[in-house]
């Protein structure tokens, strides 16, 4: 999962980025108004941490500007502020949650695996494909009592494809949301094929089902 963090202390900025990298996330930070829109206008983020005292602007007017454009972009908004009414306006704005400075980076992580759950349909920590299990809690992929040895890009792909099943993934979206920044990556690399070639050695190891399909000239599909 891709996420944008848009907060001015950097001290903090780095601590959400050292955390959220360590549980698997993709991560890049910005500390101003203009730089977030900036972002969201070039590339795609799964979340946004949102900030609203900004050296720049106020935080809700970024809010209010992505919901024009990116409407199905999770909007967690971080803030020293507690009053209530600064928690009505930034749901009223379309904010998806809202965490009080200072919080616990566990409870941020739990309010994000909550909420990448919700996002796709599904209720439990557990998502089981063709006997395969894939815990999103502790980034672990097994077959039976067996556990997959995959690499953190490899668990990456198989959990952004699981969770969007019976969809098309472009590499464009694979490029976007496992590897980030689509204008610092070379559009020839075959990089992608190579991960999702390795990542379809290791499960066809325990099945002999096709449900892991590569659509010609498009991107991949798992099928269920």
């Amino acid at each position: 999962m891709n996420i944008l963090i848009v907060e001015d202390h950097q001290e903090l900025a780095d601590e959400l980025t050292d955390y959220l990298r360590g549980v698997g996330y993709l991560c890049k930070q910005v500390s101003g108004c203009a730089d977030a829109l900036e972002e969201t206008a070039v590339n795609s983020y799964d979340v946004m941490l949102l900030d609203l005292g900004l050296p720049d602007g106020n935080g809700m007017d970024v809010l209010r500007d992505i919901r024009k454009t990116a409407s199905k972009m999770v909007v967690i908004i971080l803030t020293a502020r507690g009053e209530l009414d600064d928690r009505i306006s930034g749901l009223q704005l379309g904010a998806d949650d809202y965490l009080t400075k200072p919080f616990a980076l566990t409870e941020l992580g739990a309010r994000l695996h909550a909420i990448v759950r919700r996002m796709h349909g599904y209720t439990a920590n557990e998502i089981v494909v063709h006997g395969f299990t894939i815990r999103l809690d502790d980034f672990k992929v097994c077959y039976g009592d067996v556990q997959l040895n995959l690499t953190k890009k490899e668990f990456q792909i198989f959990r952004y494809l699981i969770l969007n099943k019976n969809r098309v993934i472009t590499r464009l979206q694979l490029t976007e949301h496992i590897w980030g920044d689509v204008l610092e990556i070379n559009s020839d690399s075959n990089f992608i094929d190579v991960h999702v070639r390795n990542l379809r050695h290791k499960l066809d190891k325990h099945t002999e089902i096709d449900w892991f399909e590569t659509v010609r000239n498009v991107g991949y599909r798992i099928n269920q």
